[in-house]
């Protein structure tokens, strides 16, 4: 399998659209796996890091909703002559992903288990809250499908005004992944 610069560079974009966390690809003398998330925690994962930054993060970068909460996607690479020959950018040349300023006194809601994000009850009901809305606590702000059981996600011990929300309505989401962020009164 020949894979350039831009055919990655599209994969990238549109896994980047997805809920898909990874992706391995095998073929000959290519093996490609991508992930989203990860931290670098084994010399592996940290030595195949710079490479990722080079050519990968100005594309999947745009995915991470909380820089304090999440690292660029590693990209780990038994590489055949597809990629050896790709030339890795300087750190410097990548350019920084916008987001927007984190509050630090926003409070984050915070998935307490893997499964699918709901913002509504039901797909022709409205959704529990909608950014700007204010909450009180133990107010059911999302809903968490899990093994066919919906589980409903409150703002605990918070209330005050949604200033995020970062999961899309029937996104996959993680265990302590951050749902949306709420300024408290």
């Amino acid at each position: 399998m020949q894979l350039d610069l831009n055919q990655l560079c599209e994969l990238l974009t549109v896994l980047d659209k997805t809920g898909i966390s990874e992706l391995t690809l095998k073929s000959g003398e290519l093996e490609l796996t991508v992930r989203k998330g990860i931290l670098a925690s084994s010399p592996d994962t940290a030595a195949a890091i710079p490479a990722a930054v080079g050519t990968v993060a100005p594309i999947a970068l745009g995915a991470v909703a909380s820089p304090t909460l999440a690292s660029p996607p590693a990209v780990e690479q038994n590489v055949g002559s597809a990629l050896a020959e790709t030339p890795a950018a300087t750190p410097a040349a990548v350019p920084a992903a916008v987001t927007a300023p984190v509050d630090t006194k926003w409070v984050p809601i915070i998935s307490p288990m893997v499964g699918t994000f709901y913002r509504a009850a039901a797909p022709d009901e409205p959704p529990f809250v909608n950014v700007g809305d204010r909450i009180k606590v133990s107010q059911t702000v999302c809903i968490i499908e899990a093994m066919k059981l919906m589980n409903e996600i409150d703002a605990d011990e918070v209330s005050g005004q949604v200033m995020e929300i970062l999961v899309q309505n029937g996104e996959p989401v993680e265990y302590g992944q951050v749902l949306m962020r709420i300024n408290p009164d």
